[in-house]
């Protein structure tokens, strides 16, 4: 049996932003209460932020006629100055469903992902400074009431998504699954144009991006140049699917590396997609897509969790709780949680956390998280996950929670045969945990 060990006297980080996503929830005001929604369970949840990328995608999100660029100024020919010129009706209902659950919204400055055979919005502008211009005056829309707009102080916005993506289909002789289909270079320019007009026009919110894909060859040029440029980066985001938590903390370390090394020493690392990938085609991809519905896919969620608290990383959003193949979180067809919505509405409890207390012991495979909540009681999570095979065999972990003080704990069971709910009051911290098995302990 491995022992947990908790010192209580010991002072931890604050408990990080790490249950964010991307998407918010699933409603139309009009119908909230005699429809089908997601809207409770969402809001349980405490999502800080929803990032709005692909959010053009969904119907239940008002897309197509919401979020990008290209929905909100429709006519790039028009006038930037005239607000008959921007349509803002479908963004901001999005906005603000999201606020009535209690969630931010992170906007991301730029374009849906498309996929199709002919692309449409994935062009560099035909005018970099009029580009900037629009966003400056979406901002000001949600942020200074322009527009007939709002005072909602958002603080995050991210310049555009995935810069450095480009996939080519040699069967169609066409790029599939782009964002961006300018030079490096081009993105370059109209990124440091976009930023220093924003930064100079709103000092005091976050401007960022670029919501890089996977080359850090290509980041770290990126960060020369702006560093070269003088251009501030308030938060770096970047993108990870992967199969251990581990592999998200080393690349979180590889970001921060080329962050310090550029002279970003206070910048934020955002990972802002993420979600458990084996592989992007044939019976790899297909696993995942079955992994992220299930209970591995809950448990790789939870430890990933876990394992950000204590890196590099500063802030995580979970891709994705849009309606899509994406989503381990809510059912597609009956708007339902599914298993993996319980390590995002469990760590949601520890934002009523004071302080974080470390776990003094590393047992291989374990993932946990503490802390003690402002009126003075435990709360602890402890997930089993792996993705190694081990031939099929993989044993089970007995686990005891040590705080050095007795007491009285609820505990709560996400396993095959139970989705978070309470099993049991004890006294006793020992668990017995097959794989992909998650409790979550709470004193009372």
């Amino acid at each position: 049996m491995d022992i947990l060990k908790f010192d209580l006297k010991n002072n931890g980080n604050k408990f990080k932003i790490l249950n964010a996503t991307n998407g918010g929830p699933w409603y139309t005001r009009q119908a909230k209460n005699n429809a089908r929604n997601n809207f409770n369970e969402y809001k349980a949840a405490r999502i800080p932020y929803s990032r709005n990328h692909d959010s053009k995608m969904c119907g239940i999100y008002n897309g197509p006629f919401s979020h990008d660029i290209s929905a909100i100024f429709p006519d790039f020919n028009a006038d930037e100055n005239d607000p008959a010129s921007y349509d803002f009706a479908c963004t901001d209902e999005e906005i603000f469903k999201c606020l009535e659950a209690g969630t931010e919204t992170f906007f991301r400055l730029g374009q849906t992902i498309e996929h199709q055979i002919a692309k449409r919005h994935v062009y560099p502008p035909k005018d970099f400074n009029k580009w900037a211009s629009i966003c400056e005056h979406i901002i000001r829309h949600y942020n200074e009431g322009w527009a007939d707009g709002f005072n909602y102080n958002i603080q995050y916005w991210e310049i555009w998504n995935e810069p450095d993506l480009k996939n080519y289909n040699a069967l169609t002789d066409s790029w599939w699954s782009s964002t961006w289909l300018g030079t490096k270079e081009q993105f370059f320019d109209l990124y440091s144009i976009t930023a220093k007009r924003l930064k100079e026009c709103f000092p005091n919110v976050k401007i960022g991006g670029p919501g890089l894909a996977c080359d850090r060859k290509w980041l770290a040029h990126f960060l020369a140049e702006m560093r070269q440029r003088n251009v501030e980066i308030d938060f770096l985001s970047w993108h990870i699917y992967c199969t251990e938590p581990i592999d998200a903390v080393k690349m979180g370390e590889e970001m921060r590396e080329l962050l310090d090394q550029n002279g970003y020493t206070s910048t934020e690392s955002i990972l802002d997609e993420w979600n458990y990938v084996k592989g992007w085609a044939g019976d790899n991809y297909q696993y995942s897509v079955d992994t992220k519905l299930g209970l591995k896919g809950a448990a790789f969620t939870l430890a990933t969790i876990c394992a950000s608290q204590h890196s590099t990383i500063d802030m995580l959003m979970y891709y994705d709780t849009r309606p899509s193949q994406w989503n381990g979180v809510f059912n597609y067809f009956t708007y339902k949680p599914l298993k993996g919505y319980y390590p995002l509405y469990w760590y949601g409890m520890f934002y009523d956390c004071f302080k974080e207390i470390p776990c003094d012991t590393e047992v291989e495979n374990i993932y946990c998280l503490c802390g003690i909540k402002n009126d003075g009681k435990i709360i602890a999570t402890v997930t089993h996950y792996t993705d190694k095979d081990f031939d099929g065999e993989i044993a089970d972990k007995k686990v005891k929670l040590d705080f050095g003080k007795s007491g009285n704990y609820e505990i709560y069971l996400l396993d095959n045969n139970h989705n978070g709910e309470l099993i049991k009051v004890t006294d006793d911290l020992t668990f017995t945990l097959p794989i992909h098995t998650s409790v979550l302990i709470k004193e009372i």
